[in-house]
């Protein structure tokens, strides 16, 4: 029997978040779901006169892969799968691992050479000239990590995922027009982070569903060599399969020059993949105000209520500050009180206190304050 929840679920993806219209071509590509949950997705394409063109993968077939491909191999498959995507106008993407770390023994040369050859035109393209949407699915591994029953999890799932974005939007865009605004930022928080930055003239872009699901977040870019001070995240995270806790970073101009954690080497290699590795893409706010703990999954975690993300690598090109680079590392710290507390100032105001909005314009943010 068709769950109702996959329905929902569908629909907004479709008609919300991609808002596909009559003619447009949606690239699918899904891995570890339901059958049921494709079906749903190519009806409701179909069913607006969308054209879907389906993909689906496999998370322990793609490691087998990763291990032995060739760059000739990558070079093939960029030819056909670059002009696919070229041709698309939009990309639905659906995980769901049973295995977060089924990819930790893929050597990182092999890693670094599909980014290079494959990856990055690919993703570029699809970031860059589609309109695309990607989320996760619920697994009795997620659940486990959010430290839920596979049955409470996957409420919470569909509850966070089609959340009110609507409503979202318009809460967000009080504080996209605050940062617009902003020169300095200081960051003050758990251990000894305390760092500074300007975001001047640098767009600011809200996130409410049309991009990842769940969403709930404000992002921007600081100037690339602006940053200054200690940052020290305190939310577990995972990159190519590898599990990475206790990161700490310390910038000199915008550089990282000394990168410490749970495994120096392993941060470090990821840091010196190329010359932007080391300069930060991104910074945003976490607004999200259903999701108020970490979870290793970086679609849900940057999205905390009260946290914020200041991510090496690649900025995209609605907040770009000039750096480019194959990695972009979302790295995620609460500010909450539950997690040592924290501010946010912009110039002279105090923004966020320990993860709650202090500015009377800006509390309809806060989650006791956000009506669902």
């Amino acid at each position: 029997m068709l769950d109702p929840r996959m329905t929902k679920l569908a629909k907004l993806l479709v008609n919300y978040s991609c808002e596909i219209k009559e003619g447009e071509k949606v690239y699918i590509s899904t891995s570890g779901i339901p059958a049921e949950m494709n079906c749903e997705l190519i009806k409701e394409i179909s069913k607006v006169g969308g054209m879907p063109f389906n993909h689906i993968g496999n998370a322990r077939i793609s490691r087998e892969m990763n291990k032995h491909i060739t760059k000739e191999q990558l070079e093939i498959m960029v030819k056909y799968d670059l002009p696919l995507m070229k041709e698309m106008d939009a990309y639905i993407g659906i995980g769901g691992y049973e295995n977060d770390t089924e990819g930790s023994d893929v050597p990182h040369s092999q890693l670094d050479l599909i980014k290079n050859v494959y990856g990055t035109p690919v993703l570029n393209e699809r970031v860059n000239n589609t309109k695309w949407v990607i989320l996760r699915w619920p697994t009795p591994s997620m659940a486990q990590r959010a430290c839920m029953s596979t049955e409470a999890f996957e409420y919470f799932f569909f509850d966070v995922c089609t959340l009110d974005y609507e409503k979202l939007k318009k809460a967000e865009q009080v504080l996209i027009d605050r940062m617009d605004k902003a020169d300095k930022v200081h960051l003050v928080g758990p251990n000894d982070t305390d760092l500074t930055f300007s975001i001047k003239g640098i767009k600011s872009i809200g996130c409410w569903g049309d991009r990842n699901i769940p969403d709930g977040e404000v992002y921007t870019a600081p100037v690339r060599d602006s940053i200054n001070g200690v940052i020290h995240y305190n939310c577990p995270t995972i990159y190519d399969g590898k599990p990475f806790d206790d990161v700490r970073f310390v910038f000199e101009k915008g550089k990282i020059v000394e990168a410490t954690g749970s495994d120096p080497k392993g941060i470090n290699s990821i840091l010196d993949s190329d010359e932007g590795a080391r300069y930060v893409g991104e910074f945003s706010l976490g607004v999200n105000p259903k999701i108020d703990r970490p979870m290793r999954d970086i679609l849900f975690d940057e999205k905390i209520s009260g946290s914020i993300h200041l991510t090496p690598g690649r900025a995209y090109e609605e907040a770009f500050n000039g750096n480019d680079s194959k990695i972009h590392w979302d790295l995620v710290m609460i500010q909450t009180k539950e997690y040592g507390g924290g501010e946010i100032w912009f110039d002279d105001e105090l923004i966020r206190k320990d993860g709650i909005f202090v500015p009377e314009y800006l509390k309809s943010l806060n989650p006791d304050n956000f009506v669902l």
